[in-house]
């Protein structure tokens, strides 16, 4: 078994794992990053960044790079009601004047690519078996299968950033500290051949469906309804296409109607009930973050956002304890402490409208979730972006 030391190891390469790497190693730190997926590669997603994501990849220096990527910018949101629609411009505020949505396997990879460029040790199709513990227990490392064979991986900490079904946080045994009746259902598929004016939601009694434009000309049409509704689709359509066919024939018929001539260029997929919860952010020798961290309904689609938010705090923690500056304990609660704070008020506002509730009140609630992520952008926005620190730069002789 071939050995490998590092400060960091991080188990997933995608939205929390990329950008905690990215930054760590700008911070100067050695990081090894294993993923069992190959990249570029696409994973379920509604993929629509909130503006308090895309200010982080503008502070991080990849806005510029993602959209010469082909996303094309969004400039204007409108909401359609049984009361008409109202349309808005997004102003340029927080240091951007726009939103975008670009596809996974590009974004993904323009981040994992800046990290491993920034001196993270990207492991590519690479499976982790296991934890590593001393004889205290705490985590020490990982076991991992990779291209080239059986690897250990010697960390001071390893980050859990794979996802909701986390293998680090079920090998730590990291618990749930907080759990919410589980959220919506969301259909999801893409089409071509039509243009759009920038992101469309379409709101009815027990229903949001929507659109947003994303790479290649296409477009991300969803809907989300209640689980019971879409189960019911399901078994009456026979397939999932059929039920998100007549879903969003009722929760929007008109974008269907303008749907009539543009084909779909991709199967549909989706997701029934899954949870609203939040697990314990770190332990001896490890950490969470991404959805391996906190999970949130689709419904306010704000999931990159929260990734990319908490990958900063966790780096900005993990930097003050590699650099001795605190104890590693210290920092890292200081992390799962901040990541609480920071999700309180949408975690709770994306559960209220995953119920559903009556229109005049999901309509208060998007106004309350505006209003949230605005401030949140801001906060971002005012903080220094992270920086290598000259001490850890190797001296030219």
């Amino acid at each position: 078994m071939r050995r490998v030391e590092c400060d960091v190891a991080i188990v997933g390469a995608r939205a929390g794992g990329a950008a905690t790497a990215l930054l760590l190693a700008r911070l100067g730190h050695d990081v090894v990053v294993l993923d069992r997926a190959l990249l570029p590669s696409d994973t379920l997603s509604t993929h629509s960044i909130a503006r308090s994501g895309v200010v982080q990849l503008h502070r991080w220096g990849l806005l510029d790079e993602v959209m010469a990527s082909g996303a094309p910018p969004i400039r204007r949101v409108t909401f359609h009601t049984p009361d008409g629609s109202m349309g808005r411009e997004v102003k340029d505020r927080a240091g951007v004047d726009h939103l975008v949505a670009p596809r996974r396997h590009v974004l993904d990879t323009i981040v994992a690519r800046a990290a491993a460029e920034a001196g993270a040790d990207l492991r590519l199709g690479t499976t982790v078996t296991g934890v590593a513990r001393d004889i205290q227990g705490r985590v020490t490392g990982l076991r991992a299968l990779g291209p080239d064979g059986p690897v250990l991986v010697d960390a001071r900490v390893v980050v859990g950033a794979d996802g909701l079904r986390s293998g680090v946080a079920r090998a730590v045994g990291a618990p749930v500290v907080d759990e919410r009746p589980p959220g919506s259902a969301t259909f999801y598929a893409y089409y071509g051949g039509v243009a759009w004016d920038g992101i469309e939601f379409f709101l009815q009694p027990g229903s949001l469906a929507g659109v947003f434009p994303t790479h290649g000309g296409d477009a991300c049409v969803w809907v989300c309804v209640p689980p019971a509704a879409a189960l019911a689709a399901r078994r009456r359509a026979g397939s999932v296409e059929g039920a998100f066919a007549a879903l969003l024939a009722e929760a929007a018929p008109e974008l269907v109607a303008r749907l009539a001539r543009a084909p779909r260029t991709e199967p549909v997929r989706g997701t029934t009930r899954l949870p609203n919860q939040a697990r314990q952010a770190w332990g001896p020798g490890w950490a969470l973050v991404g959805d391996a961290l906190y999970h949130r309904d689709a419904v306010t689609g704000h999931g990159i956002s929260d990734a990319y938010r908490d990958a900063e705090s966790l780096a900005t923690a993990l930097d003050s304890a590699l650099r001795c500056e605190r104890p590693l304990a210290a920092a890292l609660d200081d992390y799962g402490r901040r990541a609480a704070v920071a999700r309180q008020d949408i975690f709770a506002i994306t559960c209220a409208l995953g119920a559903f509730p009556p229109l005049d009140e999901f309509v208060d609630l998007q106004r309350r979730l505006s209003a949230a992520i605005e401030a949140e952008a801001a906060d971002l926005a005012a903080r220094p972006a992270p920086r290598i620190h000259t001490e850890l730069v190797p001296q030219s002789s």
